[in-house]
């Protein structure tokens, strides 16, 4: 069974394998068993309903939350040969009739609707007169009152699909859902525990970089310039930061649109089609934008405030790198940020119990921006779920910079905590340690503790951040909602004994940009884009940035080879295969060079794999040697640009090779070595703010390798 639906997967989606956890899930599907399926955005959950609908007698009807992502998923299907149809508001009457009619008459194998659609007892009716052999409920997290995004509409799907004589297995699935998010799907729906799917939520594309005390409109627009070429979306916590964001990118010369509740339905449709279709690449958003957009080709989630929590974090963040191509989530954090998703929270949950709830959330996303461990891993734990080892590739992970001992300092803020008591917030307690003379703390005689004015070398502002820094790590915890108490935690308790220590780094790497030069691939998006304008769909439709990239590596010349790329299957050979093979062959008779080029790099990583009993470092130095780009060797080695450069600098240093031209000429050096003599060799940061923004963090390295040689 599983075999024929391989088969689909390659003759329909252009896919050999399939992903993690789509196997087990279809083969449950297939069993007759209600299944959950929790897998990270971008795993292909769409697949675990699609490639079973065209493998079973009768239409699946699909439960989504949102037009947007309906048509989307149509337009897909079409494209793909699929008959698929959606029947929602965006409909008259005489269409939805027109759609109820073709259903009818077993015109598609798929119908999507939105789960109020089923308060209706005549579409009930409707259904019931249909074949459905399965039901598949996307975005399942919403079934769920301590979820991110609950809608009680999806509280009566269950009621609505044991009325069906067809009896048609249950599918759930979701990206963002916390282990108690998870529960309350399972019972909702009736699936028992034994047949849920987690197939993890670590994205391994996504590049996470958190950036505090940046001027964030500064920044915002700096990095969208830089990176030009690419799709990205910039959240922002309220409509009128969406306005001022979207009005400074105009006055730049950037091509931006906005999406916020209070414009108009069209004019928000208008804007949504136009990124969706990539005629604007920026799109500046609150919240409401996003959930369902099925763009695959976004590069980086630009977060201009901090969300109210970590599931809509994460599934906004997830948005970038859909499909499997290297992306950025890059988060702004200023303090206020905290105060602002205070006052919305306030302003939207009425129950208490909710409120302390999502307060708690509130917290746990302030952690993750104060956290010096793994980012990536971070997440993972937020959603249950524990790595042995570091992402390598966050911002955290790639700071290589030394961290100094706060010990005495995190004890002088516990020791402080537990003289005023433990029932205090972060403001009184920096209030105390940096000896402000306010009201408050004479009232209370705190002036006259010892801890008075430890700290008051530096502002109430930093002491608070090294205290949400220790929150963050454990070694404070917060108790109450609307009015938090600090309290020293275990983990507290051993730092102030003595037996355990603190660190922190002293500074924190700024996010890279994002490049893509490729010339081919340049090529083939601008003939995806005109095809897309041609037939009125959004470009990802016709083909994702992955397959693209692809066709640049393999050079398709006939059509037994192009349906060897990964995203061609048979009906998109036939639509699109010619005008490609034509593009392909057109611009590698033009650049003879690039075809040489991209083989031997193919050669080089063969090799690589073939001698992989070798060091690693040494793989990527003979790499490096066969003229290879740092950013084609860790494309081919799947690893991060630093860790590649961070290879041949090791090369270097154990005598690999002893030509240091290939880091800089004897001018840079000079000024490299000026700057050190003077800043100091650690940390890197102080060394590259006061050198050209041309040389490079890799130049920096390698001076301070060859200086180190020399010594």
């Amino acid at each position: 069974m599983i075999g024929k639906a391989q088969n689909i997967l390659k003759q329909y989606f252009g896919y050999e394998e399939f992903r993690a956890g789509q196997a087990e899930i279809i083969s449950n599907i297939l069993s007759g068993k209600n299944t959950a399926g929790i897998m990270p955005t971008g795993g292909g959950k769409s697949i675990c309903y699609q490639v079973p609908a065209l493998m079973s007698e009768g239409i699946t009807l699909v439960i989504s939350p949102l037009i947007s992502l309906m048509k989307d998923q149509v337009d897909s299907l079409t494209v793909q040969g699929i008959p698929a149809t959606y029947i929602n508001s965006t409909l008259s009457a005489s269409e939805v009739e027109e759609r109820m009619e073709e259903a009818s008459h077993g015109e598609y194998k798929l119908l999507y609707v939105a789960p109020e659609r089923l308060e209706s007892s005549r579409f009930i009716n409707f259904l019931d007169s249909l074949r459905i052999p399965l039901v598949a409920v996307d975005e399942a997290h919403c079934l769920s009152q301590w979820g991110h995004d609950f809608r009680p509409s999806y509280l009566g799907i269950f009621n609505a699909v044991k009325q069906l004589s067809s009896k048609p297995v249950i599918l759930a699935l979701t990206a963002t859902a916390t282990p108690q998010v998870q529960t309350d799907i399972l019972n909702h729906l009736h699936i028992p525990g034994n047949n849920k799917v987690l197939t993890g939520f670590q994205r391994n594309n996504l590049f996470f970089n958190v950036i505090k005390g940046e001027d964030r409109k500064r920044y915002a627009g700096s990095y969208v310039q830089k990176n030009k070429e690419q799709s990205g979306i910039i959240y922002c916590a309220t409509r009128k930061e969406v306005d001022n964001v979207h009005d400074y990118l105009l006055k730049k010369g950037i091509s931006a649109g906005k999406y916020h509740g209070g414009l108009s339905d069209s004019l928000r449709l208008e804007q949504q089609e136009a990124f969706l279709n990539d005629s604007i690449l920026v799109m500046v958003a609150t919240n409401a934008f996003g959930m369902g957009i099925n763009k695959s080709n976004v590069r980086y989630v630009l977060h201009y405030q901090i969300p109210k929590n970590m599931e809509a974090y994460y599934q906004e963040a997830g948005r970038a790198g859909r499909d499997g191509v290297e992306s950025e989530c890059l988060l702004l954090f200023s303090p206020q940020d905290i105060q602002t998703q205070r006052f919305i929270i306030e302003q939207n949950v009425m129950s208490s119990e909710l409120l302390q709830n999502e307060l708690h959330k509130l917290r746990d996303m302030v952690d993750f921006v104060h956290t010096e461990s793994c980012l990536q891993n971070y997440i993972l734990s937020y959603f249950g779920e524990e790595s042995d080892s570091e992402c390598g590739h966050c911002s955290n992970c790639l700071d290589d910079r030394e961290a100094e001992d706060v010990t005495v300092k995190a004890q002088m803020v516990l020791s402080c905590m537990i003289r005023m008591n433990e029932r205090f917030g972060s403001s009184m307690i920096s209030g105390v340690l940096t000896g402000s003379k306010g009201k408050k703390i004479k009232d209370f005689g705190f002036e006259k503790l010892s801890t008075y004015g430890l700290l008051k070398g530096q502002s109430q502002k930093e002491v608070g951040l090294f205290i949400d820094y220790l929150i963050s790590e454990g070694i404070i915890d917060v108790e109450g909602g609307s009015f938090p108490i600090l309290k020293v935690s275990v983990k507290g308790k051993e730092v102030l004994m003595g037996e355990r220590s603190v660190s922190r780094k002293i500074q924190i790497q700024a996010a890279p940009v994002l490049s893509d030069d490729d010339e081919l691939f340049h090529a083939l998006r601008k003939l995806r884009k005109t095809i897309a304008d041609e037939e009125g769909v959004p470009p990802f439709v016709i083909f994702s940035d992955k397959t693209l990239h692809d066709m640049c590596i393999r050079q398709p010349s006939n059509d037994t080879e192009f349906l060897t790329v990964s995203g061609v299957g048979n009906s998109k050979l036939e639509r699109y295969g010619q005008r490609f093979l034509a593009e392909i062959n057109s611009f590698l008779q033009e650049n003879e060079e690039y075809r040489s080029k991209q083989k031997e790099s193919i050669r080089s990583a063969s090799v690589a794999k073939e001698t992989s009993d070798q060091p690693s470092y040494l793989i990527t130095f003979e790499m490096f040697q066969a003229k290879r780009s740092i950013k084609e060797i860790a494309s081919a080695r799947e690893m991060s640009p630093t860790t590649i450069e961070n290879h041949i600098i090791r090369s270097f240093e154990e005598g690999q090779a002893d030509d240091w031209s290939i880091f800089f000429t004897e001018d840079e050096e000079s000024l490299i070595e000026k700057v050190v003599n003077n800043v100091g060799e650690k940390p890197l940061k102080p060394i590259k703010e006061s050198l050209p923004d041309d040389v490079s963090y890799f130049q920096i390295k390698g001076y301070l390798a060859k200086r180190r040689m020399r010594a």
